[in-house]
């Protein structure tokens, strides 16, 4: 049974032109999601305006008050109306939308947030008096007199008030204000040399200070490492690559972390392009594919990067709310961040991040027994290896050698103290794991899954250079896609070949499988290319074919290296150590876990009380 549609009338329809207060409603639900929205949009403005200092304070997670307070170079008395008017903007003429320098370009904030709220702007400009304007609900107030030393202060108050169906849709205070704490941390990791106060003032408006960095200083790599130790933590900082690359005209700097410094969620992936936060497929995409071989399907890595480039080379008008970019050319802004990094993960070689010894003391931290027990001071090195010496049989013959490896069923293996950055072997525990003497500490190697590691690095670079075998199937198997499927995959076609995929057209809408990977063996080539269209679509690349034969020779390296249970002599478990460290992510094993632990001499003692 028919229905007619309850918004269509028998009557013929009129075309009315809606008047500004409802185009700005409808323009403030595009740019103004929630109290967050407002407060980017503010601080955005804040920055363009040359501000070197940046207060925000809230009231009830943004609900009730979102006040912006900053140093910029203000508005004049009588641009204030016109700042209120849609569309208009000092950040571009209109002549040029590519060539973009600002965070707003638009003109569509201020007059949105007047549309739904309770706008109040005060500014002064040098050399000009102070002035105020108010506007709610749309409807706009006379220019007043204001007193004000500088900058410009915006205070949105009752956000929402004219749209109330919009206040069903926000979430709980706390959560709101979590949102808006994202917004401002991400802007101030964006500009390391503005200071930034964020203030909740809910309550009784005493507030509190939620969050605050001072300007930092310094050349801009050393401002953007002390920002993100203020932002992000010491233990990212210490725990993060520098990244610096460049490539036809795109410049990508920042701070990645080390694979064993991994997250459950991509909440610590911060994304910039030319100073802009952004949350982009490509550029997520392109931070997984970089780690996708270190790390397992449920990690995902924590990252700070910034991409520039000539602005002609991004559109940033694809989304009113800006957070989203389109590349003039993605696969080289893709390719320039999966290389980069990976070249950085190379360079790091076996190095393992500190939680990873962090984590291990905390699990082997005595509870307290009560009063402290105070020891005499640890003697001199000197004074340490002449009483180790004299306590050891034979004195007289070992004098003078000290790191001795002794293993069950051998003759004692003198070894020269060497500093070897992951130390001499002194010992294996349990047949799986070795005990190394650094000279600041020990560490303890996991055997099979370090060694795991190794050959499987081993297995990539033979494939790399020896290419992936591909086995041609007597019959080709005729898989029917749709003709847009079908585009995707056959714009692929090299990219899998390289892989032992060999994919030709087949007229119609369908696809000829004339060659797979013969290290898959038998293979559904049409669940194959399913789940890499599947890809696809979700991350605009994939590395689907690539993971599955990554993870066959994870498989044989597990099947082929030392395993656990195995008693190891001393040059064996020496040599293991110095594979490690001339190999690169060799600190990690095939799924992300680390492969050694490095606990220094300090710690120990602490753990012994004997600080």
């Amino acid at each position: 049974m028919s229905q007619a549609h309850p918004n269509i009338s028998d009557a013929a329809p009129v075309i009315r032109q809606l008047d500004d207060a409802a185009i700005n409603r409808i323009a403030a639900g595009e740019v103004v999601e929630r109290p967050a929205s407002a407060v980017k949009e503010l601080v955005e403005n804040a920055v363009d305006a040359g501000a070197r200092r940046i207060t925000v304070e809230y009231a009830d997670g943004g609900k009730t008050l979102i006040r912006v307070t900053d140093d910029g170079c203000g508005i004049a008395p009588g641009d204030l109306p016109l700042a209120l008017s849609r569309h208009a903007t000092s950040k571009i003429d209109g002549s040029d939308l590519l060539n973009i320098h600002t965070f707003g370009f638009r003109g569509e904030a201020l007059p949105s947030l007047g549309a739904v709220g309770r706008l109040t702007i005060t500014s002064r400009a040098a050399g000009q008096e102070g002035a105020e304007v108010a506007v709610s609900g749309g409807r706009m107030a006379d220019v007043k007199p204001a007193a004000l030393n500088g900058g410009t202060v915006v205070t949105l108050r009752d956000l929402f008030y004219a749209t109330p169906a919009r206040l069903k849709f926000l979430r709980t205070d706390r959560a709101e204000a979590q949102a808006i704490g994202d917004v401002v941390k991400r802007l101030a990791m964006a500009e390391p040399f503005v200071s930034f106060t964020l203030r909740d003032v809910s309550g009784d408006g005493t507030g509190r200070d939620v969050f605050r960095v001072s300007a930092e200083q310094g050349d801009l790599f050393d401002a953007l490492h002390g920002r993100l130790r203020e932002v992000l933590g010491r233990e990212f900082a210490e725990n993060a690559l520098p990244i610096d690359a460049e490539r036809e005209g795109l410049h990508l700097t920042g701070f990645a972390a080390l694979p064993t410094y991994s997250r459950g969620s991509a909440v610590a992936q911060y994304l910039f392009v030319n100073g802009r936060p952004v949350r982009d497929k490509l550029l997520v995409g392109a931070l997984r594919g970089a780690y996708f071989d270190f790390l397992s399907r449920d990690r995902h890595p924590a990252a700070a990067l910034f991409l520039d480039c000539d602005p002609t080379l991004v559109d940033v008008n694809v989304h009113p709310a800006k957070s989203e970019v389109r590349f003039r050319d993605p696969g080289l802004a893709r390719g320039l961040i999966v290389s980069a990094l990976r070249h950085a993960l190379a360079e790091a070689g076996h190095r393992a991040s500190t939680t990873v010894a962090g984590a291990t003391l905390g699990a082997m931290t005595p509870e307290p027994t009560g009063a402290r027990v105070y020891q005499m001071d640890r003697p001199s090195l000197g004074a340490r290896t002449a009483a180790f010496e004299a306590q050891a049989p034979g004195f007289a013959e070992t004098a003078g050698v000290w790191g001795r490896v002794e293993t069950p069923g051998e003759e004692v293996v003198d070894t020269p103290e060497q500093d070897f950055p992951l130390g001499t072997a002194r010992g294996q525990v349990h047949e799986n794991y070795i005990i190394a003497q650094t000279a600041t500490g020990m560490v303890i190697v996991d055997q099979h899954a370090a060694h795991e590691r190794l050959v499987y690095e081993k297995l990539k670079r033979q494939m790399a250079e020896n290419g992936v075998a591909a086995q041609a199937l007597l019959i080709p198997e005729i898989v029917e896609l749709s003709a847009g499927d079908c585009a995707r995959l056959l714009e692929m076609a090299d990219d899998m070949a390289r892989f032992g995929l060999g994919i030709e057209a087949f007229g119609g809408d369908a696809i000829a499988v004339r060659e797979t990977p013969a290290i898959l063996g038998e293979v559904n080539a049409r669940a194959l290319l399913l789940d890499i269209l599947d890809e696809l679509a979700d991350q605009n690349d994939s590395n689907l074919l690539q993971a599955k034969i990554e993870a066959i020779l994870s498989r044989i390296a597990c099947h082929g290296s030392i395993r656990s249970g195995r008693w190891m002599r001393g040059e064996e478990m020496n040599a293991l150590l110095r594979e490690m460290e001339a190999t690169p992510h060799s600190g990690q094993c095939n799924h992300g876990r680390p492969t050694y632990v490095e606990l220094k001499l300090a710690d120990i003692e602490r753990l012994f009380g004997r600080t």
